[in-house]
């Protein structure tokens, strides 16, 4: 078992920035993957960002590719998001997620991966 636990959620005003974190513990030898995914109110979940553990390899959604940065701290088993010039758009709850390597794209990730609580963002126009 991988147990997630995301923070750095809040609220900001349009054009501001917040850093997310996501602090892995458990059996975290098993994730390939991590990911960012985010739900708006009365909306699906979609994917936002993911990053390999060991490579590092990085990969985005088009709504947040160059606004955003996925990165992460082996050390600390955390993965972090830092999303900049924030639209009130961005507004959901965010959750990260990990998983095993499986084949498909990166971002495919299912209810059986391991998933967060997840954390609020709110972006005020």
């Amino acid at each position: 078992q991988v147990q997630l636990v995301e923070s750095g959620g809040g609220l900001v005003q349009a054009g501001g920035s917040l850093r997310l974190s996501c602090a892995s513990s458990g059996r975290t030898s098993s994730v390939y993957v991590m990911g960012w995914f985010r739900q708006a109110p009365g909306k699906e979940r979609k994917f936002v960002a993911a990053i390999t553990w060991s490579g590092g390899s990085t990969y985005y959604a088009d709504s947040v590719k160059g606004r955003s940065t996925i990165a992460r701290d082996n050390a600390k088993n955390t993965v972090y998001l830092q999303m900049n010039s924030l639209k009130p758009e961005d507004t959901a709850v965010y959750y990260c997620a990990a998983r095993g390597p499986r084949l498909g794209p990166v971002y495919n990730f299912n209810s059986d991966d391991y998933w967060g609580q997840g954390t609020q963002v709110t972006v005020s126009s």
